[in-house]
């Protein structure tokens, strides 16, 4: 059974346009550079979309890795430049603030939507292999009466469900993480939820109240 890469070359899609969305002060040397590298992460996705996922070649899976933490780091820096803005008392409207830090966020669940897609049992090739690797989440279709045995596997829609649950209430609601990796990414994705929502978004609307 072939994993669809369509829902991870899109969620990619959507990080790029986030991303342009941004202003200029939240943004690190060219314009271009994150969304140039976004765009090489997709079509690496794109490319990457054989029949048989599990023959993937080791530096194609680093090479993916390395672009998805250069995004990553990308927003944590619009972030801590946004959070930055907003200690020192820039300029910024609350309008702005608002819309910059919803592009921040939106795009965090995205990114870690694809950590989570490319890390548990050793990414989407693997997960494919005829002899699968230990889980590094724990799926309530796992326990669910025989649901491993037809065959059943998280798809990219899973992963973002949790990214997106684990940015809302900073806790997993849906998949309980196993391993440390996979607990050291949620907690990550969790402080900077907490950052973006509960400093910099609830500033902005007192802002707009005043």
């Amino acid at each position: 059974m072939v994993e669809p890469f369509w829902e991870a070359q899109l969620a990619v899609l959507v990080t790029i346009v986030l991303y342009l969305a941004l202003p200029a002060r939240l943004t690190v040397g060219p314009r271009w550079l994150v969304p140039a590298l976004e765009g090489a992460l997709l079509i690496g996705l794109v490319i990457s979309t054989p029949y048989l996922h599990h023959t993937q070649s080791p530096f194609h899976r680093r090479l993916t890795i390395g672009l998805i933490a250069i995004v990553t780091a990308a927003n944590f820096t619009a972030e801590g430049l946004l959070i930055n803005n907003l200690l020192e008392g820039g300029g910024s409207g609350g309008r702005t603030l608002v819309m910059s830090a919803a592009a921040i966020w939106f795009t965090n669940v995205a990114v870690f939507g694809l950590w989570f897609w490319e890390i548990d049992r050793g990414g989407p090739h693997m997960r494919t292999a005829p002899k699968a690797r230990a889980p590094d989440f724990l799926f309530p279709q796992m326990n669910a009466g025989g649901s491993i045995e037809r065959g059943w596997r998280p798809a990219f829609l899973d992963y973002l469900y949790v990214a997106f649950t684990n940015a809302s209430a900073f806790s997993p609601t849906d998949a309980m993480p196993l391993t440390v990796r996979i607990k050291a990414l949620m907690l990550a994705e969790s402080i900077a939820s907490f950052l973006t929502v509960g400093l910099v978004a609830a500033r902005a609307v007192n802002i707009l109240n005043t």
